[in-house]
């Protein structure tokens, strides 16, 4: 009668522990495609990022024994590093530039590009391929470009009368020279965000303006451009950090010069830490960086409901 019971019994229980090793299966091969991922996020970004902190506060240089400083590097950017100041300020106006011109410029070809015509997917693809062009690439083909004697930009303005300068010599033109070159390759990017924001508007909205007898003017500013902010908004705060951590166009093109007309923030971080060995100081100066991306991006997300409109 017992042997019985227990055999009735069995059925349930068999099930009942299918159904909880079921989970557990699956939680185990989640873990199995997540784990490299944190791995690798936790080795290659979060630990060097807080070991940064730790070096900033010291005087390695990679090969000596450090000696804790406690602020001392992030004092001296501060107090005796004139050429720091000079790098932020080159920095400032990389990005503002960058910022402005940039969504300004991509919001024009998205408008150009939005209109019906025949061939206009040729256009899209011109303007975007810059920016899926090498940078090395380009900085070469511009150094040419702006070669002073011979390139094909002073040769065409002595064409027409005028004395074109020295574009990358000279300390007076080189930051100009090298945010032309960075907006013709970024622009493509707002462009295609901007483009894809404008044909999500909703068509009824611009036919009842249109009903109500608004000029194609009206129209751009009191429709179109408010359901267009929430991709300024994004295109805003990615330009910002991109801008901020350029450093290929301008390592190909000036590698900072002449006299530091061109150098900004990642450029001279990278020269101060491998060109002149002073990691501690560089890791200062990379927490610097941080800090400002991390306030102004801050900054934008608060400021987020003054000027963007949602669609709903």
């Amino acid at each position: 009668m017992a042997n019985t019971q227990v055999s009735a019994s069995a059925p349930d229980v068999a099930p009942a522990r299918s159904r909880k090793e079921k989970p557990r299966r699956q939680n185990l091969a989640g873990w199995m495609f997540v784990g490299p991922v944190i791995f690798g996020v936790l080795a290659f970004q979060i630990v060097p990022v807080i070991a940064s902190l730790g070096v900033s506060m010291t005087n390695w240089t990679g090969l000596n024994e450090p000696d804790f400083l406690g602020l001392g590097n992030f004092v001296a950017l501060f107090t005796t590093d004139a050429r720091f100041y000079s790098t932020l300020l080159n920095t400032a106006i990389f990005t503002i530039a960058m910022v402005v011109l940039s969504i300004a410029i991509g919001l024009a070809l998205a408008v150009l590009c939005n209109q019906r015509i025949r061939g206009v997917g040729v256009f899209r693809t011109l303007y975007y391929s810059p920016a899926i062009t090498n940078v090395v690439a380009i900085g070469f083909v511009w150094f040419w470009l702006y070669e002073p004697n011979n390139g094909l930009i002073n040769s065409t303005l002595r064409g027409v009368g005028i004395t074109g300068p020295a574009w990358l010599s000279d300390p007076s033109t080189a930051l100009i020279a090298v945010i032309i070159v960075a907006l013709w390759q970024g622009v493509g990017y707002p462009m295609v965000i901007l483009l894809a924001g404008l044909q999500s508007i909703d068509k009824s909205l611009l036919e009842a303006a249109t009903v109500d007898g608004a000029s194609n003017w009206l129209r751009f500013w009191r429709v179109t451009f408010p359901l267009l902010t929430p991709s300024i908004f994004f295109l805003t705060i990615m330009q910002f950090i991109s801008s901020f951590q350029v450093f290929g166009i301008i390592y190909v093109m000036t590698s900072g010069g002449p006299n530091n007309a061109t150098s900004v923030l990642i450029f001279e971080i990278y020269q101060v830490a491998f060109a002149q060995g002073r990691l501690g100081y560089a890791s200062a100066m990379g927490w610097v960086l941080f800090l400002i991306v991390g306030l102004v991006t801050v900054f934008q997300w608060k400021m987020e409901k003054r000027w963007v409109h949602y669609d709903s």
